[in-house]
């Protein structure tokens, strides 16, 4: 079971996400990289989503996951350090930006991506972009999350893996 007590590696933060499955591949990947996920609602699913379950498996008892009512309230309550944002309209690759230890890494909904207005209150440098084909429109949430979750975690020296 998830140990309150291990330290965080990073934050995945999910604003408003809309599929469970990715939800649930997220859950996976934070269980197995001692991340911890924060879901911004609304959320386009129940937690109790079947979907959800199946494509987290059973990692959802190795996973810290919280909620909040909205953006705000993640950051009034969790203060990160760092947040970066990951969208395909980021101009900084997130190949070229060093991570340490606790950063949270915020992503939009599958469908339409973070708000302009987010985007501009993190500022150009905090947000990153994952390279691609010129006309590619973008990467699978779940995907997205887990190459950079490893990017940084390599950065980190795989601090706490086996």
């Amino acid at each position: 079971m998830f140990n309150n007590e291990e330290k965080i590696m990073f934050h995945i933060i999910l604003f408003e996400p809309e599929i469970p499955p990715n939800t649930g591949n997220i859950i996976r990947l934070c269980a197995n990289t001692g991340c911890q996920l924060h879901l911004i609602e609304p959320l386009g699913f129940e937690l109790d989503d079947k979907r959800l379950r199946r494509a987290g498996l059973d990692y959802d008892e190795y996973a810290s996951v919280k909620t909040y009512a909205n953006l705000d309230d993640y950051i009034t309550q969790a203060k990160p350090a760092r947040i970066f944002g990951l969208s395909t309209h980021g101009v900084k690759s997130a190949y070229d930006t060093a991570f340490t230890e606790g950063d949270a890494f915020l992503f939009g909904p599958e469908t339409r991506g973070l708000p302009k207005s987010v985007l501009a209150e993190l500022g150009k440098d905090k947000v990153l972009r994952i390279p691609m084909k010129p006309q590619s429109r973008s990467l699978n949430l779940s995907n997205t999350v887990s190459i950079l979750v490893f990017e940084a975690w390599r950065q980190c020296g795989f601090t706490g893996s086996s």
